[in-house]
């Protein structure tokens, strides 16, 4: 984008923070109710995650058809999908021709860091400041950061002393990075981990995977997907996002009616062998529908697939490591994976649990555990994120009482319907904490939360009102809602980022729910009733 010569403080309707999918479409949605907007982001070019996430073997785990927008015609019948569940490459390529399709770099500023936002009472406008220096002054402030954008650095002792290239999977090169030949050493086993293992094993002289808790993972079963296919899908959108849009968590997946404890055993290893075989999500979100709820319906899940790992893992006392003792499946994030649990039947492959022989330091040579040292050419941190909240606190966010964000949140989260917070006026969250995007197929609840926030904004646009606000009942109201509705879940007995529990950050280690489990269709129905109540829980003026 060209920036103006003028030395005054360039001023927008709205400025959107981040260009990945929410982005985007906000400045879209911005452009088509007529209101003038720029977007911040931080990277040089378009696709939020997909931009950032460059590691092999990263890919959509929602099926390819269901994650694209759904608000352009032309859009669906132009871009073919050439895999049922899509790697990073073609993700980010999707993006950047829908950035090209609508013209939206011309409204991005890239390498744009924001450091703080702060509100203005005297004139109801927000300030915000990218740390190169350059100021934008705007009359609503959208945040559309994600969730999982801020990468959790490890602060082993020796980092910076390690004499071969290290990195974070969210920060991986733009350059190719080549493990022929190389001793790999890879900390984490979460999804991600899950992703780049089964790919670096194929080809790294030896690698070394670093497990502190093991978690259940699923076959992901991708394939490609034909022109004959692609055609059918293409005919069939309508009914996709009609499914997603009425499903729980925004997926073309959704449980079974019936009760795992209420059918024969047989029946219910019928239906688990059957979605195990199935491509994508349906193990976890297609399920009985007690086995989130009920622990001894998890139990019988969680057993299932103990014995999958079992018999995929040719060691046995390698396998028991494989099975996490600490939860059961579906309880946290499941990663999607191709071949992860053969991986360890590579001669290639070693696998250090870090409770036996703890990481002491990272060496010039590669990492010193209790027992022995690992000799590395090349060391990648799969160690997560800074969830959910991580992103908001990442940016000084001060609002009309001189509080800031983080100060406000610094015990966990309370929002109105996920998308505002009271104290921070003309602020919109989208895919915020305690917001159905947090636990759903991204873009179907993207797609909700934007369209719903730029209804509000074109009214708000059209009439004199300079100032919206939260009520603070209606934002305790709502974050009441959001604990009750985890209470049912067996995800609230667990430690995990869904419960804001991250033991690689000191003194989070207190559960408090981050996410929003009430259902997509409950969510939508709630912020419609909102927005047909004269948006009842804002004040305005």
């Amino acid at each position: 984008m060209n920036e103006p010569e003028s030395s005054e403080i360039p001023s927008y309707g709205v400025v959107i923070i981040g260009a990945g999918v929410s982005g985007l479409y906000q400045l879209y949605k911005s452009r088509e109710i007529g209101v003038s907007a720029l977007v911040l982001e931080s990277g040089t070019d378009v696709g939020g995650t997909w931009y950032w996430n460059r590691y092999p073997g990263a890919r959509f785990d929602s099926e390819s058809y269901s994650y694209g927008y759904s608000f352009s015609q032309d859009l669906l019948d132009q871009w073919d999908w050439q895999e049922r569940f899509s790697a990073q490459p073609e993700n980010l390529r999707y993006l950047q021709h829908v950035s090209e399709r609508f013209d939206l770099r011309s409204d991005i500023r890239f390498q744009s860091v924001v450091t703080q936002c702060t509100f203005d009472e005297t004139s109801n406008e927000w300030q915000v400041e990218v740390e190169d220096g350059f100021k934008v002054r705007c009359r609503f402030l959208v945040t559309a950061i994600g969730i999982l954008s801020k990468p959790l650095i490890p602060d082993f002792d020796g980092m910076e002393d390690f004499k071969g290239p290290s990195f974070h999977t969210a920060r991986w090169p733009h350059d190719e990075v080549v493990f022929t030949g190389k001793r790999v050493g890879i900390i984490g086993t979460g999804a991600t981990a899950v992703q780049l293992i089964q790919e670096v094993a194929k080809t790294a002289e030896h690698l070394t995977v670093f497990q502190r808790s093991p978690n259940w993972c699923a076959p992901l079963h991708n394939g490609p997907i034909d022109p004959a296919e692609m055609a059918d899908i293409r005919s069939h959108y309508d009914e996709i996002f009609e499914r997603c849009r009425k499903s729980f968590s925004g997926f073309i997946h959704d449980s079974d009616e019936r009760r795992a404890l209420d059918v024969s055993e047989e029946e219910r290893e019928a239906l688990y062998e059957e979605l195990y075989a199935a491509p994508g999500f349906g193990i976890w979100i297609g399920n009985f529908r007690d086995v989130l709820v009920d622990e001894a319906a998890n139990a019988t899940l969680s057993d299932f697939i103990a014995r999958k790992i079992r018999e995929r893992v040719e060691d046995k006392q390698l396998a028991e490591k494989l099975i996490p003792r600490d939860h059961g499946f579906g309880t946290r994030r499941v990663p999607m994976e191709t071949g992860y649990y053969e991986v360890y039947n590579q001669d290639n492959v070693l696998l250090v649990d870090v409770n036996e022989t703890p990481i002491e330091k990272v060496t010039i040579d590669g990492i010193q555990c209790s027992d022995q040292e690992h000799p590395f050419d090349l060391i990648v941190y799969a160690t997560g994120f800074d969830a959910v909240m991580g992103p908001y606190k990442s940016i000084k966010f001060t609002g009309s009482d001189g509080r800031t964000l983080a100060e406000k949140w610094e015990t966990g989260p309370s929002t109105y319907l996920g998308l505002a917070t009271a104290g921070f006026p003309n602020m919109f969250t989208l895919v915020g904490p305690h917001n159905a995007s947090t636990f759903c197929n991204m873009p179907r609840c993207i797609e909700q939360n934007v369209e719903w926030v730029s209804t509000f904004l074109e009214q708000l646009f059209s009439s004199d009102i300079t100032r919206v606000e939260v009520n603070i009942d209606a934002e305790e109201e709502w974050t009441e809602h959001v604990y009750e509705s985890v209470q049912r879940m067996l995800f609230s007995k667990v430690d995990s980022w869904f419960m804001g529990v991250n033991k690689n950050i000191e003194g989070r280690d207190t559960r408090t729910f981050m996410l929003y489990v009430g259902g997509f269709p409950s969510y939508t129905e709630r912020c419609d009733d909102v927005a047909k109540d004269g948006y009842r829980g804002f004040i305005m003026s």
